[in-house]
Parts: C-alpha cells; sequence; structure tokens
C-alpha cells in the first residue's frame, strides 16, 4: 500500500469516526436550545415505577419478538437454533450500535455465528433480509401515521413526503435487484461483477461478497408458513414499539397535563425512528430532535414535557442494550462452558475469515 492511500485510508477512517459524534453533537444542540432543564429535571422526577417495570418488559418483549423472527429466518438452514443465542445476539447488536453506529449489525451476526456454528455470510445475509423488511415496514407504519393524524402530516412536517416517496423507490429497486438476483442469479451476478470490475476489481470482489450474502439470507426463508410468520412478527414488532412510545408517557406522568394516546404514540415513534436511521451513536441527538420536534409542533407539548420524554425513552432504551448486551454474553458463555465450548467476546469473533 502506497503512503497517497495510507494517508487516504485514515482520512477515511477518521471521517467515518468523526462524522457520526459531529452529527450527534449538532442534533444534541437543535434539540434542546432554550430549553430550561430545571423543568425537565422535575418532570423526570416524578417517575412512576410501576409504569417503568411495564415500560422496560415491553420495550424487551419487541427485541424478543425481533429474535423469534430472526428463528424463523434462521430455521431452514439450522432447524434446531436457539432462541437465547439469537436474543443475545440481537441485543449484543443494539448495544454495539448504541456506541459505533451500525458496527452493530456485524457483531451481531458475528456471535449468532459463533455460537450458533453457521456460515457467516449466511448470518449476515439473513440480517440484510431483516433491514430490508425493517424498511419496508417502517414505510408502511409512516403511512398509517399520515392516515391517523388529524390534519395533514405531509403539510406539518413538509420534509416527509419526499422521504417516504424517496424510500419507497429505494425499496422497489432493491425488491426488482433481489428478484433478478434470485431467479437470474448466474447471468445478472456475472453481468454486474463484470460491469463493476471495470471501475475497480476491489470493489467488484466487495460486491460480489454483499451479493452472495443477499442470495443466502433470502435462500433461507423457505414455506409459505415461514413468510407469514414474518410478516406477523414484522406487525407485532412495530405494535409493541408503539405500546413502548406509550407507555413512555405514563412513566413520567405526562397524561396529566397533556393528550396520551396509542396514536400519539405510533406517529411520534414511527416519525422519530428516522432518527435512528441517520448514523449517530444509538440515534442520540437525531432522536431527540425529531421526537421533540413532534411533540412540540403536532401536538403542542411544551419543550421542556417533549425534552424529558425524549431523554427518559432514549436513555433508558441506551442503557438497557449496552447492560443486557454484557450479561446476555457473560451468561451465554457461561452456558457455554459448562457445555465444553469455548467462549465468545468482540475479538473472538471476529477471527475466522471474512466467510465460514
Amino acid at each position: 500500500m502506497t503512503s497517497v492511500s495510507k494517508k487516504n485510508s485514515k482520512l477515511k477512517k477518521y471521517f467515518g469516526y468523526s462524522l457520526p459524534l459531529l452529527l450527534m453533537v449538532i442534533f444534541l444542540y437543535l434539540a434542546f436550545k432554550g430549553v430550561n432543564f430545571k423543568q425537565v429535571i422535575s418532570i423526570l422526577s416524578q417517575l412512576s415505577v410501576g409504569w417503568f417495570i411495564l415500560f422496560v418488559l415491553s420495550f424487551f418483549t419487541s427485541h424478543l419478538i425481533r429474535a423469534l423472527r430472526w428463528e424463523v429466518i434462521l430455521k431452514s438452514t439450522k432447524p434446531d437454533v436457539s432462541l437465547l443465542n439469537l436474543f443475545g445476539a440481537t441485543m449484543i447488536g443494539y448495544g454495539v450500535n448504541s456506541v459505533i453506529p451500525r458496527l452493530g449489525e456485524l457483531y451481531r451476526g458475528f456471535f449468532a455465528g459463533k455460537w450458533e456454528n453457521i456460515s457467516r455470510s449466511v448470518v449476515l445475509g439473513t440480517i440484510v433480509v431483516e433491514r430490508i423488511i425493517d424498511i419496508i415496514v417502517l414505510g408502511i407504519s409512516v403511512l398509517v401515521s399520515v392516515l391517523i393524524y388529524q390534519g395533514d402530516l405531509y403539510n406539518e412536517l413538509l420534509w416527509l413526503k419526499s422521504t417516504v416517496i424517496v424510500g419507497f423507490i429505494g425499496i422497489f429497486l432493491i425488491i426488482i435487484v433481489l428478484i433478478l438476483l434470485i431467479r437470474l442469479k448466474e447471468k445478472f451476478y456475472l453481468l454486474i461483477i463484470k460491469f463493476a470490475g471495470k471501475i475497480s476489481t476491489k470493489f467488484a470482489g466487495k460486491l460480489a461478497y454483499i451479493f452472495e450474502m443477499l442470495i443466502d439470507g433470502f435462500s433461507t426463508v423457505k414455506g409459505v408458513k415461514n413468510y407469514l410468520l414474518i410478516v406477523f412478527y414484522s406487525i407485532l414488532v412495530m405494535l409493541n414499539y408503539g405500546l413502548s412510545a406509550q407507555l413512555g408517557f405514563y412513566v413520567i406522568n405526562l397524561e396529566d397535563s397533556f393528550e396520551v394516546s396509542y396514536s400519539i404514540a405510533w406517529i411520534v415513534m414511527t416519525i422519530s425512528a428516522f432518527g435512528i436511521i441517520i448514523p449517530t451513536p444509538g440515534g442520540t441527538g437525531t432522536y431527540h430532535f425529531i421526537a421533540i420536534s413532534v411533540l412540540v409542533g403536532l401536538f403542542f407539548y411544551t419543550e421542556e414535557a417533549a425534552s424529558a420524554y425524549a431523554i427518559l425513552t432514549h436513555t433508558v432504551s441506551t442503557l438497557i442494550f449496552i447492560i443486557s448486551m454484557f450479561l446476555f454474553m457473560g451468561y451465554i458463555n457461561k452456558r457455554r462452558e459448562k457445555m465444553g465450548l469455548p467462549k465468545e467476546n468482540f475479538y473472538s469473533v471476529i477471527k475466522g475469515g471474512k466467510t465460514e
């Protein structure tokens, strides 16, 4: 590697790490500019223990359902796949994402692959499949928000309509590419790789690996029953996310001063999800900015009440992910040790090459 390429590589890494932090700082400033934090702390101090426990239980339930959906996707590859391992890997992935955006998806696949002894490319392929499903479901959920909002949501949030249109065009193109990949695998695959090879051999290699992961991921889903289960669990996840969002209001007794309903929680949840998509650590800053904007702009909450809600829901979620990450890793490794299997950690799961 030349000195120029080394320098460019360092710059890319520096930019990759610094951009999420910069975005986080900018959006945190925009979210809490002019907010009276004494009032925010006063609202947070009214925390209801009973509602808080229900919020945490609902939060865990959402991710257990995600693990159940993942189990359905992987079952044709490994019928006896462990739900505990998948649930643990899911929480580890979100825990890592809370610190370093998107890296959690890789670690989620690495841990699941090691714990279940499944090909890394297959596991990562199923995660890509899940993310495509999540984007489709989120798009539909946003359309539901447009329908249930008592007014013109597109007019209230000018960026929303264009985002939804671009998102659905992107989803449509992805689906077309996937259909072509699955049905015309060899011809389409070779054509794309040949074209990419003219641009860069390295790029063609990476593209080939991504296509192989996608094909491996989609090939794991077989049977009408499994497709229906995936749809069912996907809907259940979103409904439970809406419930968690609603419970968040009750945790700090916001129902005493403002309107609280499942429809409001659903709209806040679906719109603020765009904040999680933006690559900041755990959606920090971006989630707060969008959630506060929605509550203040659409439902006439005070900035302090909206800020308290955003801080509560995000902080609790982040702490649960990080604490669960270490608890699951420790518990599953102890079980593996008793079974005579090796322990796994953040370093050991990376070893073993790109594919296994």
